[in-house]
């Protein structure tokens, strides 16, 4: 199998394109699955110049970041489900207690 060498000013064209054409198709997958034969070119080929195409342009402190932020959100979420958890679980033991206590008729 032969392997073609892309100049960058090409692989820029052509994530300019599947960026500018995102918003026609569901997925990300289903842009680069139409576009890349209309170029000439594998999907896999234009999906690795878009992924490197991202890693350029969002700097890996940026995505650091967001993952710190996100983080930070799922551990907020985990303590409040733990909360709700020990509640809900007070809550049943009120309740078996309660129940127990009742008077059979």
């Amino acid at each position: 199998m032969k392997t073609r060498n892309y100049t960058p000013e090409i692989k820029e064209r052509v994530v300019r394109m599947l960026i500018e054409a995102a918003n026609d198709y569901s997925s990300n997958w289903s842009s680069i699955q139409t576009i890349a034969p209309k170029i000439g070119c594998t999907p896999e080929t234009l999906r690795s110049c878009h992924k490197k195409h991202i890693e350029r342009t969002i700097p890996v402190s940026m995505q650091a970041q967001s993952d710190k932020e996100r983080i930070k959100e799922l551990e907020h979420e985990n303590r409040e489900l733990k909360q709700a958890d020990e509640i809900i679980c007070k809550a049943a033991a009120f309740f078996a207690q309660a129940e127990i206590d009742r008077p059979s008729k």
